[in-house]
């Protein structure tokens, strides 16, 4: 099972002037730990990617993350789930139940099954109604929170 972990932009944009020792750990955890059996990988989408590059434009710290993810993706320990394997995730489980019952506005609703199809299903987000459509979405069991410290991404 590889170390993997979902980020939100809301979480990923504040890594170019990471002011919080925990946030310090979390990317020091992504960027140094590269050795099989430990290594940090992050689970993205094409739509994250794009969310993140749009909003972290112009960020040019060494911990930013778009040059987190160049460095993830030249070490290959970024996993992306494509379109095809999202599309086919929500044509067998958003049923009409389902949709009504999520809270996520129309563009989180695309990143639920990147955290549900990844291995750890583990996500560090501030917003809360993703946090609760992740947290109850049937049949699955995911670690969210908007605190680094409380997810055990290194172990």
């Amino acid at each position: 099972m590889k170390k993997d972990i979902f980020i939100d932009t809301n979480i990923a944009c504040r890594f170019s002037n990471p002011m919080d020792q925990e946030m310090i750990k979390l990317l020091d955890w992504l960027i140094n730990t590269r050795q099989d059996a430990d290594a940090a990988y992050l689970v993205v989408s094409q739509k994250l990617l794009n969310e993140y590059y749009s909003s972290c434009r112009g960020a040019k710290s060494d911990t930013s993350i778009p040059v987190l993810i160049d460095s993830l993706l030249k070490d290959g320990r970024l996993i992306k789930i494509t379109k095809a394997q999202i599309e086919e995730f929500q044509e067998k489980h958003y049923t009409k139940a389902i949709v009504k019952r999520l809270r996520a506005n129309n563009e989180d609703r695309n990143h639920i099954p990147v955290v549900l199809l990844s291995d750890r299903k583990y996500a560090l987000t501030n917003d809360q109604s993703f946090a609760y459509d992740l947290e109850h979405f049937p049949g699955y069991s995911v670690l969210v929170s908007s605190r680094p410290e409380e997810i055990p991404y290194s172990s």
